[in-house]
C-alpha cells in the first residue's frame, strides 16, 4: 500500500472525526465557522497525526513534529474558515474545501516536512 493510500485511509476516519464535531458546534453554538473549524480541526489532527506517524510513515511521533503539523494544518484550518465567514459561505461548503486541500496539502507537508526522509 502507498503512503498516499494508507494516508487517505486514515483521512477518511479523521475526516468523520472533523465533521461531525464540527456539525455539534454548529448546530448548538453561535460560534463563527473559522473557530468551530478549528475547534473540530484540533481533535481531528490529533488523531491524524499519530496514526499517520504510525501506520503511514512509521516514524517516531515527537512533540516537535506535532507542533509543527499542527501548526500549518490549524493555520489552513483557520483561514478557510474565515475565507467561509466573510463570504457567508455555507457551513457544508466550508468543510468540503478544508477536506479536500487538507488531504493533498497535509499529505505532501507530512511527507516533505514533519516525516522527511520517508522512503
Amino acid at each position: 500500500m502507498t503512503h498516499f493510500t494508507k494516508y487517505f485511509s486514515i483521512g477518511i476516519i479523521n475526516t468523520l472525526i472533523h465533521w461531525i464535531i464540527f456539525a455539534i458546534i454548529i448546530s448548538i453554538t453561535d460560534i463563527p465557522q473559522a473557530y468551530a473549524n478549528l475547534m473540530a480541526f484540533l481533535v481531528s489532527v490529533t488523531f491524524s497525526f499519530f496514526a499517520n506517524a504510525k501506520f503511514t510513515f512509521k516514524k517516531e511521533a515527537t512533540s516537535g513534529k506535532y507542533t509543527v503539523f499542527t501548526s500549518f494544518m490549524g493555520m489552513m484550518s483557520y483561514l478557510i474558515g474565515c475565507f467561509s465567514d466573510k463570504l457567508n459561505i455555507h457551513p457544508v461548503i466550508t468543510i468540503l474545501t478544508f477536506s479536500a486541500i487538507s488531504l493533498i496539502l497535509g499529505f505532501l507537508y507530512s511527507k516533505f516536512v514533519v516525516f522527511k526522509g520517508i522512503e
